[in-house]
């Protein structure tokens, strides 16, 4: 498919927008009390996204969620470059998209 410039986005019943987060896929998993960020590699980005980790540890136990970290810059808007260079203007967030265990329970 080619893409066409366009002004406006179509609109009506037939259309559906998803905004493009451009961040790191990431699951966050509570097990035995303690919070962890993985990436889809299972790289560990707990030292990357500490913030996001701590708020992470409010989860109930043995949950699994997937979800992806992203940076925002002062617009709101989500930002690739300010997440790689870690831009102290950005603000960091995590998107969930499934919670797959909830409490030892598999929801899918």
């Amino acid at each position: 498919m080619l893409l066409l410039r366009a002004e406006r986005l179509p609109e009506g019943p037939d259309w559906l927008y998803e905004l493009k987060l451009d961040g790191y896929r990431a699951l966050a998993i509570k097990s035995y009390g303690v919070a962890h960020l993985r990436s889809r590699n299972d790289k560990s980005f707990d030292g990357e996204y500490p913030a996001i980790v701590q708020a992470l540890a409010q989860l109930p136990d043995e949950t699994v969620i997937d979800g992806e970290v992203v940076a925002l810059d002062e617009s709101g808007r989500p930002s690739f470059n300010a997440l790689q260079n870690g831009s102290a203007m950005a603000q960091l967030c995590y998107y969930v998209f499934d919670v797959l265990v909830l409490a030892g329970r598999d929801v899918l």
